[in-house]
């Protein structure tokens, strides 16, 4: 496996929070750079070897619209 998917939103809390599809690695950040490094540092402590070459951020916005 070369490639990893993280899906994010944004928190309730307000930032983001991103879940890794497939593996038990979530993280949060109050800012999308900061999720960057957070999604990275998270990624490389929870995989020891150097499995991973790209993450991919899915930004997933969920809005109502009022018909």
């Amino acid at each position: 496996m070369s490639e990893l998917i993280f899906m994010v939103k944004e928190s309730e809390e307000g930032g983001y929070e991103a879940s890794a599809l497939d593996h038990a690695i979530v993280t949060e950040a109050d800012s999308w750079e900061e999720l960057k490094s957070n999604v990275r540092e998270a990624v490389l402590c929870h995989f020891d070897d150097d499995v991973i070459r790209i993450v991919r951020l899915h930004y997933v916005k969920d809005e109502v619209v009022s018909i």
